[in-house]
This record gives C-alpha cells, structure tokens and sequence, in this order.
C-alpha cells in the first residue's frame, strides 16, 4: 500500500554538516540539511518552512501546535510567500502537528545551535566562553503511564544562548547523555563548564580534557568520599578571597568565596583548586535572623587561569540557565502545563521555544513576553529575527 501523503515515516539519511554559508544566513538555511521524516510522495509544505514558521510563531509567543497553525493562518499573504508558503494553500493544524510530533529534536537543536553560533559576534572574548548544563523536566508531558519527558540544555552564560540540547529517556539519567549534549558543541577548547552536583563524575573531567576544556563542579553528598575530604580542609585558616553582597526579593545575601590550591590528597583527576562557597541571608525585616548554607565544588582551572572573582562570578552564573532559559520556559511560556505528549513532540517544541528564546537574547532583549508582545505585533518581525528574506 503506498504511503499516506505527507505520512510519517522515519527516513534513513542523515543530517549532513552544515557549511559556514548555511549557518551564517538565515535558519531556513541551517534547517536545510534536517531530514524530512515523511515519505517523499505528496509532500506539499517543505520541513523547513514548517519548522521556520513554527519558530517565527514561537517568537510571537504562540505555544501550542493550534496556535502556531492559527499564526500561519492569520500571517499576510506576502509574510506566507517570503516563508516560502503559497498564501492559498497554508499548512494545516493537523500537518503541523504530524510533521513536529516525528522531527528528531536532537537533529533540530544541533542545526539551530549552529545557525545561532554562527550569529554570536567574532570579537575575541575578554573571558573564556563558560556554559552551564543542566536538566529539566517536561511536567505536562507526564500521563498516567508515562513518566514526564526530561531534556538536558547546555547554555551560554554570559548570553542566555542555547547552544545543545538533548533529551533523557526514562532508561537512563541526566550522567549518560552529559557527553552527547557536549558532543553538539564543536568546539570546547578553553571554555569553562559548570555543572551541578549530579556531574561531579570522574567520567566527565575525563571527556572535558579530552576536549580541552575546564571545568568547575559542585561536590555533595553523592560524591561522600570526596565531600569529606573538602570538608577536612584547614578553611578557618583561608581568608576569603572574594566577598560580595545582594539585596532583592525582601533579602539581603552575604557570600564569601575561599580557594585552596590542591597539591595532594584529594581524590578526584585533574582537580587543581578546592572552593568553599559560604552564603548568608536573612529577610530584610528580620536583620538579626541568619541561615548560613555552606557548598563546596572543585575545579582543574589553576590561579592563573581565573581570579577569584571571576571563580565566583562563575559558580553564580551557572544559575543563569534557570534564570534565562528554564524560567522563561516555565513563566512566559507556560511549559509545565503543555499537554504536548505524543510522539517527539514534547522536546520539538522545547527545542522551538529555546530557539526563540535564545535568537532574542542575541538581539540584546532580557523580557522575553515584552519581546513576544513586540514581534506579535507584525508578522514581519519574526522573519527579521530570523533571517527569512
């Protein structure tokens, strides 16, 4: 029996790498190497003009397959025309949904992030590039039989720039696909991971010196060998090397940062410092009330390649992809209740909404609904954005 049109059967070929040119211009062109997972016969809507208006409609702020259809239906004709539509024969709510509930989301993130590397400036950084990796779970994902899908993000600190993304299946755990995430990335040479202590594995400063770049993770209590003997160390007789004081949310945080360089006697490879990282907070109308939490991390990065400072500054900026990714996700576009489920749907439409989150951070915006408000507004903007002409 011959295929359905536009059924969606796997296909076989694999995603070729991109050029400097593809990644350099529009996304329609970075997408141009994703394979199609439908059969050839009674395609009518090319993969990349379903997946570039999925994004533009992202940026909208759009957030369901309904409502990206809905953003198709209402564009001009001539936005239509310049996505390579014909404006009388738009895709449907049923195509869309189809084609993005069988696109391989890992396939999808390493040609946006390429396309968006090939976005960030050329200007030779002042500091080594640092990139967070952390997981988050898929809430609306979950069924009653089914656990809720989970995805991996390594993120840009500085910018907030998704640049890999994968997803953890509920045969394994977040510690497998640390190496596959880091794989999207080309090029780690000299750029600083941070990583909470779930990674704080011998395994991955293997493969991160193998790829050239250095790291610093949090060491707890699911390292118990390791964590005690960062606890041991003489820290009453380190004075602090970096000190710096927040206020906001009704509180005032006191943090207080002491480094030991790591001669012998701690077992971890590559190891080169210890850190203690000691905060203290209390609530603005209870001065005298502390809580003091005490973190410990490890890092193969020597003195002269970091100031304490820029350790510090580091170690909070891991924060920034919960901050500039995941709550956006949440907050702005209301992820944890999506009931996206069937299919690779759930980590499509995660990878969608990095990729709009992120083209707008390299524009220089920091509220993402502002911006999606902005780009609603005309049906133009998002195409800009992305470099459809």
């Amino acid at each position: 029996m011959p295929a359905l049109p536009s059924s969606l059967i796997s296909s076989v070929s694999c995603a070729p790498a991109l050029t400097v040119a593809e990644t350099a211009g529009g996304l329609p062109g970075a997408l141009a190497g994703l394979p199609d997972p439908r059969a050839r016969r009674g395609v009518r809507h090319r993969l990349t003009v379903v997946v570039t208006a999925a994004v533009c409609a992202v940026v909208a702020g759009y957030r369901s397959y309904t409502a990206i259809a809905e953003w198709v239906a209402d564009v001009p004709a001539s936005t239509a025309l310049a996505l390579g539509m014909t404006p009388d024969r738009r895709p449907s709510e049923a195509m869309i949904r189809r084609l993005l509930q069988a696109v391989d989301p890992q396939l999808l993130t390493t040609a946006i992030g390429a396309w968006l590397a090939g976005r960030t400036t050329t200007a030779a950084p002042t500091n080594p590039q640092a990139i967070a990796v952390d997981g988050k779970a898929l809430r609306g994902s979950r069924t009653t039989d089914t656990p809720a899908r989970h995805v991996m993000t390594a993120c840009d600190q500085a910018t907030g720039v998704v640049l890999a993304c994968v997803d953890v299946d509920d045969k394994t755990n977040e510690i497998t696909r640390f190496a596959p995430l880091l794989d999207q990335i080309s090029d780690l040479r000299d750029a600083v991971i941070t990583a909470d202590a779930l990674h704080c594995q011998r395994e991955h400063v293997t493969y991160l010196a193998q790829r050239g770049a250095h790291w610093i993770l949090t060491v707890k209590g699911n390292q118990p060998h390791l964590h005690v003997q960062l606890t041991g160390l003489p820290w009453r007789a380190v004075p602090d090397a970096a000190r710096d004081t927040d206020r906001g949310h009704g509180r005032r945080e006191i943090r207080t940062l002491k480094i030991l360089t790591i001669s012998t006697g701690i077992d971890f490879p590559h190891a080169a410092q210890a850190i203690q990282i000691r905060r203290r907070r209390h609530r603005l109308d209870q001065p005298k009330r502390f809580t003091t939490e005490t973190v410990y991390a490890i890092t193969d990065l020597h003195v002269h390649h970091a100031r304490p400072a820029q350790l510090a500054a580091w170690i909070r900026g891991h924060w920034s992809i919960e901050n500039k990714v995941h709550w956006v996700r949440d907050v702005t576009y209301d992820e944890d209740r999506s009931q996206i489920r069937t299919g690779t749907g759930p980590e499509v439409m995660a990878a969608l909404r990095n990729a709009a989150i992120s083209a707008l951070r390299l524009t220089g915006v920091t509220n993402i609904a502002a911006a999606n408000r902005h780009h609603a507004r005309d049906s133009t903007r998002p195409l800009a954005l992305l470099g459809v002409t």
